[in-house]
């Protein structure tokens, strides 16, 4: 693939520095991937997390640099019918140098469901608004690392609400909420998010008459044909919380209280209290209705492995993949 930004440094920021041969992507990169079929899920995982680690090395006189876009010259891969011609993608939250400040600002933008009013995501979104229509939907892939994967997720969803469905693999989404995951006993977390589904969609039902509350709602099944790929890992906090949201919904299928879920999952109690209050709540950004889900169940070091973007192209991953429709 040939970029359309041209890169020069050699320094992955979202792990810290372990070994010399970490920072050679001649050596920690995928060795084991020869040739590309299209076809195969991990061959697409893998060439999807590659490209958003080569954002990563920045431009020593821009640090600022915080996406790219790849067009797909030539291939003699099997399965070129499935190749994606251009790959938009995002990098994720660089820890040191110039771009630290302005990334921890739209971290924050993040968590106070902000993304959409920053500059950066209109720039993001307008690269996808002038690609997708010169060569199909089909043809273009959104990909991103944490904040990245946050840029393309909301840039997926924006597309998706107009009909557009593309093709796209996050790694590491960020999933702000309580760490109802990191609980190890799962009759005690099960019961607490039953009770927080009972509570949002109680407080969504009251308020059924609200405009803002209706809107959320046919918003939510308009997104529900898009099937984002996830990339989650169990033992990184911001993105855990992804398996057990839509866990929750199929046990909450299982035991007959699907209705309750499918109202819960819509809403987030926060923002219900807002609108409640007479302030509007943008809707929080992992409030999503489907997903091909995929977990990293291999046992990461610490943190730093389990949020990092190496581990997407290992050949030795224990994989947990499941689809989660929304109906």
């Amino acid at each position: 693939m040939a970029s359309e930004s041209e890169t020069t440094a050699t320094t992955d920021p979202s792990a810290p520095i372990i070994a010399s041969e970490r920072e050679n992507f001649e050596l920690s990169g995928p060795l084991h991937l020869t040739t590309v079929d299209w076809k195969d899920p991990g061959h697409r995982r893998t060439v999807a997390a590659c490209l958003v680690q080569s954002v990563y090395l920045i431009d020593d006189a821009d640090s600022c640099v915080f996406g790219a876009i790849y067009q797909l010259t030539s291939t003699d891969s099997d399965g070129n019918d499935s190749a994606p011609r251009y790959v938009i993608a995002f990098r994720g939250t660089i820890t040191k140098g110039d771009a630290f400040t302005r990334d921890l600002e739209l971290d924050i933008h993040i968590v106070r469901n902000g993304l959409h009013q920053t500059s950066r995501f209109e720039i993001g979104m307008q690269a996808v608004r002038h690609v997708v229509p010169t060569c199909g939907s089909s043809n273009v892939w959104l990909t991103g690392h944490s904040l990245g994967a946050a840029m393309a997720m909301l840039a997926g969803k924006n597309m998706a609400k107009t009909g557009v469905f593309l093709d796209a693999f996050l790694f590491n989404p960020p999933f702000f909420s309580a760490p109802i995951e990191s609980i190890q006993d799962k009759k005690v977390k099960h019961g607490i998010r039953f009770a927080g589904s009972v509570i949002t969609a109680g407080l969504a039902f009251a308020m059924k008459s609200n405009q803002q509350t209706n809107r959320s709602g046919s918003t939510f099944d308009a997104l529900s044909a898009w099937l984002p790929c996830l990339f989650v890992n169990p033992g990184d906090h911001i993105c855990s919380e992804y398996i057990g949201y839509f866990e929750h919904r199929r046990q909450m299928e299982e035991i007959g209280a699907g209705a309750i879920e499918r109202l819960a999952t819509q809403h987030s109690i926060g923002g219900l209290l807002l609108n409640a209050m007479g302030k509007q709540s943008e809707e929080p950004l992992h409030l999503i209705p489907s997903a091909n889900l995929t977990v990293n169940v291999t046992p990461a070091r610490d943190f730093y492995e389990a949020h990092g973007i190496h581990q997407w192209w290992r050949p030795d991953l224990q994989l947990d993949s499941k689809t989660y429709n929304y109906r």
